[in-house]
C-alpha cells in the first residue's frame, strides 16, 4: 500500500459521501414527484436554504449536532447513514476492482468503477424509498433497464463481451429473464393468496439490474432475496401487531442479493458447485 494508493482510496471514499448527499436528495423528493435539482438543498421543516458550510457530507451532520442550524428540528439519522454507506460501498468496490481481484482491472477496464457505482447508488435509493414509501420509482427501474442496456452497447465488457452485439444481447437477456422470472412468480403468488404479492417495481427493478449485470445476476439475486426476505420477513411478521397481513417491501432484500452478486456472486457459485458435487 503506497502513499498514492491511500490518496486515492480517500478521494473515492469521499467522493461517495459526496454522491451519497445527492442520493438522500433524490429519497427526499423522488416519491414526492419534485426535481432533484431545483430547488436548492433546503430544511423541509423550515424551507431555508442550507449553507455550503453546513452541508459538508458526514461533517455537518456531526458538527451541527443533528439538527438544523436555522429551525432547531432534528435532522433524519438517515441522511448520514445513507452518506457513510454510499462512500463505504464506493470505496469497497474500488478496492475489489482495483487491488482484490486478480487481474485486477487497468486501462478502458477502469470504466467499470463508475458504472458499477452507478447501479450501487440506484440500489441505495431504491432501498430506502421502498422501506419508506413501498415503491421503486420508475426513474430507477425503466430509467436503469434503459441506460444498463445503452452502456452495454458502448461498454461491451460490461456484459464480460468483446463486440457491441454480444454485449447487448446479454444485456436484454439480463432484462428478460429477471423481469419474466420475477413476473412469473409475482402471478403465481397472486393467484395463490388471492391478492397482490409482489409489486410491478419490484419486477422493473430486477429487470434493471440483469440489464447492468446480466442474466445470471438475476437468479442470483432472486435466490438470496427470497432467502433472506422469507427469513427476515418472518421475523417481522411474528413481532408484528398485524400479523400475516403486515406489509413488507421486497427492495431491499433484491438490492442487497444484487449487491452480494456485484462484490462475491462468482466466489458464491463456485462454492456452492463445489458443495453440491461433493
Amino acid at each position: 500500500m503506497t502513499g498514492l494508493q491511500l490518496y486515492i482510496d480517500f478521494i473515492v471514499f469521499a467522493f461517495g459521501a459526496v454522491v451519497g448527499s445527492f442520493l438522500n436528495v433524490c429519497i427526499h423528493r423522488m416519491p414526492l414527484d419534485q426535481s432533484i435539482v431545483l430547488p436548492p438543498s433546503h430544511c423541509p421543516q423550515c424551507d431555508q436554504r442550507i449553507r455550503w458550510a453546513d452541508n459538508i457530507p458526514l461533517v455537518s451532520y456531526l458538527a451541527l449536532g443533528r439538527k438544523c442550524r436555522n429551525c432547531g428540528v432534528r435532522i433524519s439519522p438517515r441522511y448520514f447513514i445513507v452518506e457513510l454507506l454510499t462512500a463505504v460501498l464506493f470505496l469497497l468496490m474500488w478496492l475489489k476492482l482495483t487491488q482484490w481481484d486478480e487481474p485486477p482491472v487497468h486501462g478502458i477496464y477502469f470504466l467499470k468503477a463508475p458504472i458499477y457505482w452507478m447501479v450501487i447508488a440506484g440500489l441505495i435509493v431504491a432501498t430506502f424509498i421502498d422501506f419508506e414509501h413501498y415503491i421503486i420509482p420508475n426513474e430507477i427501474t425503466v430509467g436503469g433497464i434503459i441506460v444498463g442496456v445503452l452502456l452495454s452497447a458502448v461498454y461491451p465488457p460490461l456484459m464480460g463481451a468483446h463486440t457491441i452485439p454480444v454485449s447487448v444481447v446479454r444485456s436484454g437477456l439480463g432484462v428478460l429473464v429477471g423481469g419474466l422470472t420475477l413476473l412469473v412468480v409475482a402471478t403465481v403468488g397472486e393467484m395463490i393468496f388471492k391478492k397482490e404479492a409482489m409489486g410491478m417495481g419490484d419486477v422493473k427493478f430486477l429487470a434493471a439490474i440483469g440489464a447492468f449485470l446480466g442474466w445470471q445476476s438475476t437468479l442470483f439475486t432472486i435466490f438470496v432475496s427470497s432467502l433472506l426476505g422469507g427469513v427476515i420477513g418472518l421475523i417481522l411478521v411474528i413481532g408484528s401487531k398485524k400479523g400475516w397481513h403486515s406489509r413488507i417491501p421486497y427492495g431491499p432484500y433484491i438490492a442487497l442479493g444484487a449487491l452480494l452478486w456485484m462484490f462475491c456472486g462468482n466466489e458464491i457459485m463456485k462454492w456452492y458447485l463445489g458443495f453440491i458435487r461433493g
